[in-house]
């Protein structure tokens, strides 16, 4: 039975991996692929925003729409003017200034609202969401229902358990932007274990979190109390994170731990892969002193987004 047991399991990472490796490759495709299906509306961009036109037969540019024509539209480029028939247009996507940077176009951080396990203190917009998998055994789903509040669940899905002693957790979470590069939220991770000797505790963190910084680069500090039942926790746990962006499709994320009562933090170090509406993390968590290991446990979820 042990043997049969490894022989599922190994066929199950052998297939997860195949799939993050393909979510990789698929974080580095071309913008050209990234299109969103969006109906085309040709007008003039904002002051601050440039246009990213994408045309029937392959091509992107980046400029501006400078006049509408009957049946075209003038495209200004940094090479000139071009003349591009409305009816070739596929996409126009308007675009902040700023995130056009040596001619390409650096799409938003797509998993701006966490770290790895943790939440920053940044919130869903409101009709959008996500859905992602941590560890591969535990998806869930987060939706914005309005600017300030989100809230998101989920299951444990390990392999040869049955649905009724899986694990449930649920994720609420209000937040403000107190400035441009500020924002401060509060939140909940609720969790419902299986049934274990005749009781079903019901266990979680309420926390408190900041996060200071763009997108690009941030960092969020938190502080939260872990609850079992209405027995709430006497000290706080405290987390250190950030991210810093490297690269268009590469992020550097890191998230530490301190919790009370142990001797030694939780430390967390590793890469967010992205594209347009898609981010795969891959890291390492492990307790610095005697308590740790090497390398460290690894860390790896993905995250696709929706709604936007």
């Amino acid at each position: 039975m042990k043997t049969v047991k490894t022989g599922i399991f190994r066929s199950y990472f052998l297939a997860a991996a195949k799939l993050i490796l393909a979510l990789i490759l698929l974080c580095g495709a071309s913008y050209a692929g990234d299109g969103t299906g969006m109906t085309v509306k040709v007008k003039l961009p904002d002051a601050d925003n440039l246009q990213i036109v994408s045309t029937t037969d392959g091509s992107v540019w980046i400029g501006r729409i400078v006049s509408i024509r009957e049946n075209e539209v003038i495209f200004k480029t940094d090479l000139g003017e071009i003349t591009i028939p409305t009816l070739k247009i596929s996409e126009i996507r308007e675009v902040p200034s700023s995130s056009i940077r040596s001619g390409q176009y650096w799409f938003e951080n797509p998993n701006a609202t966490r770290l790895y396990f943790a939440p920053t203190a940044r919130m869903l917009k409101k009709g959008t969401g996500y859905f992602s998998d941590y560890w591969l055994f535990f998806p869930g789903i987060a939706y914005g229902f309005t600017d300030n509040f989100t809230f998101g669940g989920g299951m444990s899905l390990f392999p040869g358990v049955d649905p009724g002693n899986q694990v449930f957790y649920f994720t609420p979470k209000i937040g403000l932007k107190t400035s441009p590069n500020s924002n401060i939220a509060a939140g909940a991770l609720l969790i419902a274990i299986p049934e274990i000797d005749n009781e079903s505790p019901l266990v979680g963190i309420l926390y408190g979190v900041g996060t200071f910084g763009d997108t690009d680069g941030s960092l969020t500090v938190g502080l939260g109390y872990g609850f079992v039942d209405d027995q709430l926790a006497d000290k706080p746990m405290f987390m250190l994170g950030g991210e810093k962006r490297l690269s268009r499709r590469v992020s550097f994320v890191s998230e530490n731990w301190i919790f009370p009562g142990a001797d030694f933090p939780v430390v967390s170090y590793g890469f967010r892969f992205f594209g347009q509406g898609l981010s795969v993390d891959l890291a390492l968590f492990n307790a610095l002193g005697e308590e740790g290991f090497f390398p460290g446990l690894p860390w790896i979820d993905f995250v696709f987004n929706f709604g936007e």
